[in-house]
């Protein structure tokens, strides 16, 4: 059985005081995908860098303390890919893909456009892009797993207030049905969702740290595991962990009888 986990941690150095690697030892997972890390290399403590039985993969943002994507696996890569080729968004660090054999595992960070519209064209611009890349893995002749925080709610049931957010960021139309393309012409497959094709509020990844959303359970679900035809076939199960609370996010586990 493979067991991958994608979280975004919303800070490594934050989650890891929060008992995320004590938790992580316990999970017996063979790949866990980071996104936010919020740090650089020299910010990382050995134990951050290879937690027991892992070695980590990282790519980092320019920018102190801002974005970064990384990379567990207990076996080492035939061969990493950092970034997507333009400068801009390799800036970033939103994009690390680590091939084994006939297995892509990407871990995948999009942009936010919650904080304005000057964001909002830097996450269009990044799914403009990025699309025609998918395009490829898709035809790559490898199984493909995305694993990531695509800041984006694809329909009513995953997330609480759904109306109420029809005309703000992670909810628009275009970038819901830039996924339903990604879904749809692509054949990838919403893993988590094709194992629970009708849970709600159990499906929720995130939650704002505004208004007691935690508490009442007023999240969205905007981490996915995304797959080729193939792999998704091979899903076995999924689940949020939220017994213990790492980041504003919760991982994602799917087991894969592979």
């Amino acid at each position: 059985m493979l067991r991958i986990v994608t979280i975004n941690l919303n800070g490594i150095r934050s989650a890891c005081a929060k008992g995320f690697l004590a938790w992580l030892a316990q999970q017996d997972a063979d790949v866990v995908c980071l996104q936010e890390l919020r740090a650089q290399e020299a910010d990382l403590t050995p134990e951050m860098r290879a937690p027991g039985g892992y070695q980590g993969y990282f790519h980092y943002a320019d920018k102190r303390g801002y974005s970064g994507v990384g990379i567990y696996a207990k076996r080492p890569p035939d061969n990493i890919v950092a970034g997507v080729g333009r400068p801009d968004i390799d800036a970033e660090g939103r994009y690390l893909e680590l091939i084994f054999g006939t297995l892509s595992v990407v871990s995948v960070y999009l942009p936010s456009g919650s904080s304005g519209p000057e964001r909002q064209a830097a996450k269009f611009a990044f799914m403009d892009y990025f699309f025609p890349q998918l395009a490829t893995l898709a035809q790559c002749g490898r199984e493909v797993v995305l694993c990531g925080d695509f800041n984006i709610a694809h329909h009513e049931i995953d997330l609480k207030n759904w109306r109420g957010n029809r005309h703000n960021s992670g909810f628009l139309p275009e970038e819901r049905a830039w996924l339903t393309r990604v879904l749809n012409e692509l054949s990838f497959v919403d893993v988590h969702r094709a194992l629970c094709p009708s849970e709600g509020e159990g499906c929720y990844t995130w939650w704002s740290n505004r208004g007691q959303a935690y508490a009442k359970n007023v999240g969205w679900r905007i981490d996915y595991q995304i797959a080729t035809p193939g792999l998704a076939a091979r899903a076995r199960q999924a689940r949020v962990y939220k017994d213990q609370r790492f980041s504003d996010h919760a991982p994602l586990i799917i087991d894969y009888d592979l």
